[in-house]
């Protein structure tokens, strides 16, 4: 325990050194209004302001970077409580119950919430990232495409937990969802699918964040205009400085929530190829499948904002675990910092401990200051982004619109993703008045062309052999616990319903 304590506190002394600490602040605060436009998110905000790294010492450069990963992964929630519009793909679970609770009144405490269950999720990552570095890592690399395509299964028995009562519905969302995340180049032989009426756009398949920003954003409008009329304002909410302390006192009801959301977040986060995204939706499946009250999820559930917070943010940490132990990068940010690392002369892997050990603590002593940091800048600000929804819709309803288009248009810098936006918003639109389920479908384009590419890697490895997901003690783990996941909410019901008649 020693051998870690005294580099880590030389790692956090060395966050406090004036050029550190000044750009650690400056990068939580920019990462929070990166993470908060849809659109953008870390990945754009890492890669835009990477040259200005060549301005500062390596190690001031990491801490710089990994201030504007942490502050994005606050920042996404912003967008999507205030707005309904996901500021990124990690963020779009958020949107389930945080948009809801913003809509009732409670924006400050679906804020809060999120600050706190970040916080939460960020510092028990780190705490394991300092503890358990080298064999978490070396257990990663355990994980084959039969192992990840198990977790996927996993991540989509979860999907049960959101159906309610509608299960063939929730099937049907998921298999749209599916179906749309094949369109675009095979990942095998590079042939086009599905390339609808020859239209170039379709060659780089459906971006999620089209579709998320689509549904959740453009859909959201309409059917606000719809019911208020345009002459209603929606959201009344203030925010007290004694209104935010009890909103923190509130952690008490949603803290094993959160610690689960962590660990599930940190855990996939450190797989490479997973990412935070997956993290948050399987971490909100299990929420509200184990939930006592699995239908207030999706209307203003404040654990339905904690789960989905606190593994986004553990992920973020758990990503960078492979990047620095084995060279591997565990989410598309973490490669632009890998990419960082080896313009400034640093070789990642099993020897960074060794040959650069003051900057491998310093990036991890960064981590608990930045996370730290990012909590208070996230509170102070929540009066500022509560005064958004002060405004009549009629008034936000074009500014929604536009950041929409700007989301939209900002992964590809396309027309194409810009018009497909807007038939998505009304694909969600139609949807939502026909009582279908839309959430499903946005996770499942997520989780659709990672879980293809596993089975189809594991299928030709074992040529043609299905027996090898079962043959493998993980996988065959996983693909037994998503069985009993997918089947939980029947029995449930079948048991109820037994004692009901009973009664």
């Amino acid at each position: 325990m020693e051998a870690i304590l005294e580099p880590l506190m030389q790692g956090i002394l060395q966050s406090f050194e004036p050029l550190n600490l000044a750009m650690l602040i400056l990068g939580c605060t920019v990462g929070l209004f990166v993470g908060a436009l849809p659109g953008l998110g870390s990945v754009n905000g890492v890669a835009i302001l990477l040259p200005v790294t060549f301005l500062v010492p390596p190690n001031t450069a990491i801490i710089f970077l990994a201030a504007i990963y942490y502050g994005a992964m606050y920042g996404g929630a912003v967008s999507s409580i205030t707005l309904g519009i996901p500021g990124a793909s990690t963020a779009v679970a958020t949107v389930f119950d945080g948009r809801p609770m913003a809509q009732k009144g409670r924006a400050d405490l679906a804020l809060a919430t999120a600050a706190v269950a970040s916080f939460i999720g960020g510092t028990i990552s780190i705490v394991l990232f300092t503890l358990f570095a080298p064999p978490l890592a070396s257990f990663a690399l355990k994980f084959g495409p039969q192992e990840e395509f198990a977790l996927m299964i996993l991540a989509f028995a979860t999907f049960i937990g959101l159906s309610g009562d509608d299960i063939p519905k929730t099937i049907f969302s998921i298999l749209i969802g599916l179906v749309l995340a094949t369109i675009g180049l095979d990942v095998i032989s590079g042939k086009p699918r599905l390339i609808f009426f020859d239209i170039d756009g379709f060659f780089h398949g459906i971006n999620f964040l089209v579709l998320a920003i689509g549904i959740y954003g453009i859909g959201e409008m309409l059917w606000t205009l719809e019911e208020t009329k345009g002459d209603v304002q929606v959201h009344k909410v203030k925010s007290t400085f004694r209104g935010m302390i009890n909103n923190v006192k509130q952690v008490k009801n949603y803290f094993g929530t959160t610690i689960v959301g962590s660990l599930i977040g940190y855990f996939v986060g450190m797989l490479p190829a997973a990412g935070a995204t997956p993290a948050a939706l399987m971490s909100y499946g299990l929420a509200k499948t184990f939930s006592k009250d699995p239908d207030s999820f999706g209307r203003g559930n404040v654990k339905g904002v904690a789960a989905p917070e606190s593994a986004n943010n553990a992920a973020s940490t758990g990503s960078m675990l492979p990047m620095i132990t084995l060279g591997i990068p565990g989410s598309p940010t973490t490669a632009i910092l890998l990419g960082g690392m080896i313009i400034w002369g640093l070789r990642p892997g099993p020897l960074l401990f060794a040959e650069h050990p003051d900057f491998v603590w310093g990036l991890i002593g960064s981590l608990y200051v930045a996370n730290v940091v990012t909590v208070l800048i996230n509170l102070s600000f929540i009066p500022i982004f509560v005064r958004v929804l002060t405004l009549k819709f009629t008034i936000l309803a074009p500014m929604i619109f536009i950041l929409c288009v700007v989301g939209g248009y900002a992964p590809t810098q396309t027309m194409h993703d810009v018009w497909l936006m807007v038939g998505f918003g009304v694909v969600g639109y139609m949807l939502r008045k026909l009582n279908y389920p839309v959430a499903p479908a946005v996770l499942a384009i997520v989780l659709g062309p990672l879980a293809e590419q596993s089975f189809r890697q594991s299928v030709l490895g074992s040529q043609g052999d299905v027996s090898v997901f079962v043959e493998r003690p993980l996988s065959a783990t996983f693909l037994a616990i998503a069985v009993l996941l997918a089947a939980y909410p029947m029995i449930s019901r079948f048991i109820k319903k037994k004692a009901a008649s009973k009664a």
